[in-house]
């Protein structure tokens, strides 16, 4: 009996506006658990210098191909996307790559796929980067034109989904997942990490990037209040002025972690923070710390973020609060909780949840998605517009 034949996988070109090695998050996420059973290619955002213009490969552990555009500085913006769109195709070209999906993560960097043809593209839409601080006018455009190509679009988040599902027919919502057994090693004892083995009790802490999201009044409101609580900021300060940070005895910023320290500094915290302000860089966020934080073990309070609300503020996994009074409040209630029924019971509402989510999920229902896409896409792409035609009539 002859044995069946194997079909590969098509590969997997990803455009992204956020560095491989920068904080671990959504896409480094899916993309390692693409990487288990195609090649995928993560092209990042060129750096700028005086050499030659041309791609640097980094081959990871995972199996994804972190291409990383080098191109003269001086460049024009359109120049050098044009650029780097060439060097793509040659790519794919000495890659071999005859069947490829494509995977935007920035609508900016649409261009650089000007000459590729893949069989399917999808738009993961994973915050609505266009309210950004310093996002270019052009995003939005460049939005417009990737919905005219994408095939299917997944958002991160419920909120950013009820928007774009006005913007295109095949809209999927995957909010933020979590590799829970990675959290929970938070409550197996670990060590306290150095850098903060030091700082007495209680403890109150972040981690993420800190931007214009970050409520930087809030924070520094709460910890003028209460000079007796310690509030750990992991994360790097990114545009905005450094100098424009609260500064206090009792806060302390550590820098970037690596993914695999989180645990280690969360399992001696007394209370995890999303300290969002409530602005349009914050209206359609889906924090995937929320997920960690709770898989962790540690009470969680949060500013009036909808994807936080629901649906863990209405599940009353997580304190919700606005404005210092009720944040501090929500803070102080959260420690006086500790050790005590009602804690206990939030938590087994939390675990519950998180026994249906998981990031090997959220990728098996991403590619069924993807694949069913590609079904459609290739089937009879004229009755796809006759069928679009005869909807505009009615």
């Amino acid at each position: 009996m002859s044995k069946p034949l194997t079909i590969p996988t098509p590969a997997l070109i990803v455009l992204s506006h956020l560095r491989w090695n920068f904080v671990y998050q959504r896409p480094q996420h899916l993309m390692t658990r693409a990487a288990k059973d195609r090649r995928v290619y993560y092209v990042e955002e060129p750096m700028f210098g005086d050499f030659a213009n041309h791609f640097e490969l980094e081959r990871t552990e995972c199996g994804v191909t972190v291409c990383t555009p080098y191109l003269q500085v001086g460049l024009a913006p359109a120049e050098a996307q044009s650029i780097t769109a060439k060097l793509l195709a040659d790519l794919v070209a000495e890659e071999h790559l005859t069947e490829y999906d494509l995977w935007v993560y920035s609508p900016m960097e649409l261009p650089v796929a000007a000459r590729l043809s893949p069989r399917v593209t999808v738009y993961d839409c994973m915050d609505e980067l266009a309210n950004f601080k310093g996002a270019s006018p052009e995003l939005r455009r460049r939005e417009a034109a990737l919905f005219q190509q994408a095939d299917v679009v997944f958002t991160g988040g419920h909120r950013l989904y009820e928007a774009k599902c006005l913007q295109h027919g095949n809209v999927h919502p995957f909010p933020s997942s979590v590799e829970v057994s990675h959290f929970a090693q938070a409550r197996a004892g670990l060590a306290d990490p150095a850098d903060q083995a030091t700082l007495a009790r209680p403890r109150l802490g972040f981690y993420g990037v800190i931007d214009e999201r970050f409520d930087i009044e809030l924070i520094g409101e709460v910890a003028r209040r209460r000079p007796e609580w310690q509030f750990v900021l992991l994360g790097p300060v990114v545009k905005i002025d450094e100098a424009e940070l609260p500064r206090g005895e009792n806060l302390h910023y550590l820098g970037q972690k690596k993914y695999a320290d989180l645990p280690a500094y969360l399992a001696h915290w007394d209370v995890a923070l999303l300290p969002f302000a409530l602005n349009a860089s914050t209206e359609f966020i889906s924090p995937t710390k929320t997920p960690e934080y709770l898989a962790a073990g540690v009470p969680v309070v949060s500013t009036g973020i909808c994807d936080v609300i629901r649906p863990y503020g209405d599940g009353d996994m997580v304190r919700v609060a606005d404005g210092a009074d009720a944040f501090e409040a929500a803070c102080a209630a959260a420690l006086a909780e500790a050790g005590t029924s009602a804690a206990r019971l939030r938590q087994e509402r939390a675990d519950a949840y998180l026994s249906q989510l998981s990031w090997d999920l959220t990728w098996q229902g991403m590619r069924d998605e993807l694949e069913a896409a590609a079904v459609l896409h290739s089937a009879v792409p004229l009755a796809a517009g006759a069928a679009y035609f005869e909807g505009a009539d009615d």
